[in-house]
């Protein structure tokens, strides 16, 4: 009744539904991880951003590479902005995705140490980009500022080329130890967002606080995949009864119009 699995047709058919059993498995295993990654990524940025803020060198010094456990926390500093040395970041988008730039400003710390900030978007003055742009200063004197503490910006990370041969005071990624080069100081390793004091003005535009990945929809995906690898067996059985019943009505088909046996005289 079923010689009609080993046809070359079933047998294909049938290795295909074996492949793909485990291989859905895996994917909705994949999601699942995801999910996981997600929901404790939005954990560990609600935790820190509910966390009383601390002085931002209890966290970072000169040389540390900031870690993601202590990525986003709330820091604060006292000291004052070095405009003369200010940079902007090129490529940066703000909450409209429009282009332009981020500006980072020294904070020079009552220490003597140098406290990266990020003191938001600022709109291009234009499409070249090739002209340091209009800056709105920020705070005279010693001021205390409180922001989010990032680590430093690289290739791998964030996909961006650091490109060469670039605009005077302008650059493409914010990373401490190239910082510390140019400025030739001693500075905190990673940077801070800044979320106060609010400038004048609303310029810059401050960052927004990053948003939760949508974690659930990996959920979803992952028991999407588990269901499709059940149905895969379903399916196979169901097109193996099909086929028998095809068969079976064309035998039967066959025996009513096959010519009857003479009557013996």
């Amino acid at each position: 009744m079923y010689r009609f699995l080993l046809s070359r047709q079933w047998v294909i058919l049938t290795l295909v539904a074996l492949l793909l059993i485990p291989t859905m498995i895996r994917l909705g295993i994949w999601q699942m991880h995801r999910y996981e990654t997600r929901t404790a990524r939005n954990q560990l940025v609600a935790d820190a951003l509910a966390a009383k803020p601390v002085p931002v060198q209890r966290l970072t010094s000169p040389g540390h590479t900031v870690t993601d456990d202590e990525r986003y926390h709330r820091v604060t500093a006292k000291g004052r902005f070095d405009t003369g040395d200010e940079v902007v970041v090129r490529r940066r988008t703000n909450s409209d995705d429009e282009v332009g730039y981020h500006v980072l400003t020294p904070f020079v710390l009552d220490d003597g140490k140098v406290l990266l900030v990020n003191r938001g978007w600022i709109p291009a003055d234009s499409p070249s980009q090739t002209t340091f742009p209009k800056i709105p200063a920020p705070p005279r004197g010693e001021v205390t500022v409180t922001g989010r503490l990032m680590p430093d910006e690289t290739t791998e990370a964030s996909g961006i080329k650091n490109l060469q041969g670039l605009p005077d005071r302008q650059i493409m990624l914010i990373n401490s130890e190239q910082e510390a080069q140019r400025l030739d100081a001693r500075v905190l390793g990673g940077y801070i967002a800044q979320t106060a004091p609010e400038p004048k003005g609303d310029a810059p535009e401050l960052l927004g606080n990053p948003g939760n990945e949508d974690a659930a929809l990996n959920y979803a995906y992952a028991i999407q995949w588990w269901l499709f690898s059940a149905g895969v067996p379903v399916g196979w059985v169901i097109l193996v009864r099909r086929e028998t019943r095809e068969r079976n009505k064309q035998q039967e088909s066959a025996d009513d119009t096959a010519p009857a046996e003479p009557t013996p005289v």
